[in-house]
């Protein structure tokens, strides 16, 4: 008899585990649909829902951690564009309201990846964006390379890229050259080669935080809270 309790008991685990997963599944995909459609990508982002089991979670109307992530966001206002090649969040106390529809995360906090390449096609026309190698700033921030020419001259300089606002990095050059600033050109060379754009697609309530550069691109950390992940 107690053999038999438990083989039905393992029975009744297996599917209440498989059952468990599925249902789990079927959730990602919907919540990924639904985050797709609230922060407007063209490309449908994975959701991972952590923890196990689900349908405990979600029967409580809070989970205890979403994992969110996209490539290719084609981020920027108007024609001042600017490709996000990968984004990663994590989420925690997601929750769950209007019969599953929407999802508010407690806090949130995660990686915006931006190659060089695509800052050089974001940046003003004849300017390239490349690694500044171990260079850093005075600070301690990020720095990256800006070449070009101005004025038919050569200019090759370093610049510190800063968060600026919520979804907003800037690229201003630390110094210039003494052939220009001595000429009295300091202002007509920084309208060229400083310049800001816009990080858009993001989660609504997700706000920028930091900029690290690396020989690949610029990670840019972001953060916040009551984070809307679905709407």
């Amino acid at each position: 008899m107690a053999r038999t309790v438990l083989i039905v008991l393992v029975i009744l685990g297996g599917l209440f585990v498989a059952a468990d997963r599925i249902t789990v599944s079927v959730a990602q995909n919907k919540a990924a649909d639904r985050a797709a459609l609230t922060e407007g990508l063209t490309t449908k982002p994975k959701v991972s829902i952590e923890g196990f089991p689900f349908l405990t979670q979600a029967a409580g109307g809070k989970l205890d951690e979403v994992k969110i992530s996209a490539k290719d966001i084609a981020a920027g206002n108007g024609e001042q564009t600017l490709r996000i090649d990968s984004f990663h969040a994590d989420l925690h106390g997601v929750r769950l309201s209007d019969s599953y529809r929407r999802a508010v995360a407690d806090t949130a906090d995660g990686i915006a990846f931006l190659t060089y390449e695509d800052l050089t096609k974001a940046a003003p026309t004849g300017i390239t964006v490349s690694s500044a190698g171990d260079a850093k700033s005075k600070d301690g921030g990020a720095l990256v390379k800006i070449t070009g020419e101005f004025m038919g001259a050569r200019l090759s300089v370093l610049s510190e890229v800063t968060v600026r606002g919520a979804d907003e990095i800037g690229l201003q050059a630390a110094e210039l050259p003494k052939a220009f600033t001595e000429l009295g050109l300091e202002d007509q060379v920084r309208q060229q080669i400083d310049f800001t754009r816009q990080l858009t697609h993001l989660p609504s309530g997700i706000a920028l935080t930091s900029v690290t550069s690396t020989p690949d691109g610029l990670s840019v950390a972001a953060g916040g809270k009551n984070v809307v992940l679905a709407n």
